[in-house]
């Protein structure tokens, strides 16, 4: 995988935004002003990238995948993973992954807002 496809990926999700409130060399995307996936574009060799995640799977996910799933770089560790691509996990897991992101993040939103984003 590499940038390219994460950013299609996610930009491929209903009422997605990409933003760089964080300075020019970090890419966030935003469901309804909510970060659910944030990249940095100063990455050479290796792609990563922060997911939120629920904390008990957030656990199972890092002692599975030791070298790939890491508590989130500056980010809450409990809800937040830092993801390696191209280690152990196939794209599709990695698309999985940001699904689950996503979706908690929709379900964190007011039912109204939620009821926008399905319309």
């Amino acid at each position: 995988m590499h940038i390219e496809q994460l950013r299609d990926y996610c930009l491929s999700k209903g009422s997605v935004c990409e933003e760089t409130p964080f300075g020019p060399d970090t890419l966030v995307f935003k469901v309804a002003g909510k970060i659910f996936l944030l990249v940095s574009l100063n990455q050479v060799g290796t792609l990563r990238f922060n997911v939120k995640c629920a904390p008990e799977k957030a656990v199972l996910l890092r002692e599975r995948y030791e070298e790939t799933v890491v508590p989130g770089y500056h980010m809450n560790k409990k809800h937040w993973n830092t993801v390696f691509a191209n280690r152990q996990l196939p794209d599709a897991q990695i698309f999985a992954l940001i699904d689950h992101s996503y979706a908690l993040v929709v379900a964190s939103l007011p039912l109204k807002i939620r009821q926008e984003l399905s319309t």
